[in-house]
């Protein structure tokens, strides 16, 4: 089997504008988190997150925490680009306790992770439309912070 390699393509950090809880559904207890905008910066690509995207966040009864995240982002140079992912976020319920209510928690101690897929109508930015990205989270106070990663 061949070995998954990666390069570093954007670091991704969003404005949270409030949750709204859906209440407890089949699969859990689910919320939206309204993205209010945000930036990101990477090698090859920056700007902003135009205010409107959502997460659908499911808390599951197994204390893992699910995202589902589409947003729209802005190039620098007037591109927009769909940027959707699905996240996992767990860890020991006294760490999520913490992370859950704003504290800032050293990322090491919990697991969260994202596979984002892009949609653009972009020349310049088409080769988006063919790659997976892979990330990491945190969850400091102000906000959701990604490093997301192109899979080779």
């Amino acid at each position: 089997m061949a070995e998954i390699r990666t390069v570093p393509l954007l670091t991704l950090k969003l404005a949270v504008n409030g949750m709204q809880s859906i209440g407890q559904s089949p699969s859990g207890n689910r919320r939206v988190g309204l993205v209010a905008g945000g930036t990101f910066d990477g090698p090859r690509l920056r700007g902003i997150v135009l205010p409107g995207g959502a997460d659908w966040i499911i808390g599951r009864p197994d204390g893992a925490t699910t995202l589902d995240v589409r947003i729209v982002l802005e190039t620098d140079d007037k591109a927009t680009i769909g940027l959707t992912y699905r996240g996992m976020r767990h860890g020991p319920p006294a760490v999520m306790d913490k992370v859950n209510s704003g504290v800032l928690v050293d990322p090491a101690e919990y697991y969260f992770r994202t596979v984002a897929t892009f949609e653009t109508a972009s020349p310049k930015y088409d080769w988006l439309n063919r790659i997976f990205g892979i990330g990491t989270g945190s969850r400091p106070p102000e906000g959701p912070v990604y490093e997301i990663f192109e899979v080779l």
